[in-house]
């Protein structure tokens, strides 16, 4: 016992916590929920009994049950996760080698996340240069017009947002915020609490804006989506390759938004220091990756289809 209380070096030694399983269980139900959610488990059980009602209550295709207990496992384990690491840092735990072992983490989490868009962004590239390829694969059982699907594009029937409205003022929105969270940063390090507070309420709100304009303006209009019928079939791909690209970008400015919320309410508290301010330092790296990754989104997923659609 006294050779574990003596410690004689400045790493860290965690001390015991649930939140590995708690958050391995919670994202795994939370998979299989997104999963259920979209095609099911199996179909309903007619006349199973008891038994029978519950996996058509959990698991057939719509059914929120799973998906909504992983969310709020996973909801809880980055609060009770995150807020211990907040309490290990305001304890004095975080010495320098620990601050450093901190800061690699973060990049080595926003490189992970990097490869994360690069798999989407392929499968977009994939689409777009490949395309005429898939249309030469064409099996007599087709119909005719999943072949003709692939001689261009985007698709045929499939009409591309223009990038010069919404989509270009969600950029405008997002550089902005790119500099907003500088100034709260910057201010942070000059011990100017004040203008760091104005700077993450802007950056919030810009990021607030941002997802109104994109979620609640722009897709409802999108003349492709998943599993449409009609004349705009042959949009599915296209729909399935834009959502996730930009859908998934939104989540991480929702995240993104959160993070820096979290930041302004410790700095209200008085949690930050000019000298011990990591958790608004990597909040400002993630907001830069996320405005990075929007202008590749929008050059290569907004306006080079559009400019594509306009030359034919």
């Amino acid at each position: 016992m006294a050779a574990h209380s003596d410690v004689h070096h400045d790493y860290h030694l965690v001390d015991p916590s649930p939140w590995p399983l708690v958050g391995s269980i919670s994202a795994f139900l939370m998979a299989v929920g997104g999963v259920v959610l979209m095609r099911g488990l199996g179909p309903e059980i007619e006349n199973g009994g008891f038994l029978g009602d519950i996996f058509n209550h959990l698991f057939t295709k719509g059914h929120w049950p799973v998906f909504l207990a992983g969310t709020a496992g996973v909801a809880l384990t980055m609060f009770g996760w995150w807020a211990d690491v907040i309490r290990e840092s305001r304890r004095g735990d975080h010495k320098p080698v620990v601050d450093i072992g901190l800061r690699y983490g973060m990049i080595l989490f926003i490189a992970s996340e990097v490869m994360f868009f690069v798999a989407w962004f392929w499968m977009f590239f994939e689409l777009a240069i490949f395309h005429e390829h898939r249309a030469h694969w064409y099996i007599p059982t087709w119909d005719e017009g999943v072949a003709a699907a692939w001689s261009s594009w985007p698709p045929p029937n499939v009409n591309p947002f223009d990038p010069f409205h919404l989509p270009l003022i969600n950029t405008l929105i997002l550089l902005l915020s790119g500099t907003t969270v500088t100034w709260a940063h910057h201010a942070m390090q000059q011990g100017d609490r004040r203008g760091a507070m104005w700077g993450l309420i802007l950056t919030v709100a810009l990021g607030l804006l941002f997802t109104y304009v994109q979620f609640v303006l722009e897709y409802p209009h999108a003349g492709f989506r998943f599993g449409n019928t009609g004349e705009t079939t042959t949009a599915n791909v296209y729909g399935a390759s834009f959502f996730m690209a930009t859908g998934f970008h939104g989540a991480h400015v929702i995240i993104g938004t959160l993070f820096l919320f979290v930041c302004l309410l410790r700095l209200i508290a008085g949690q930050f220091t000019p000298t011990k301010h990591f958790g608004l330092e990597a909040a400002a790296w993630y907001w830069h990756f996320v405005d990075v990754v929007w202008l590749f989104l929008f050059t290569f997923v907004y306006v080079m289809p559009y400019l594509t659609m306009q030359g034919q």
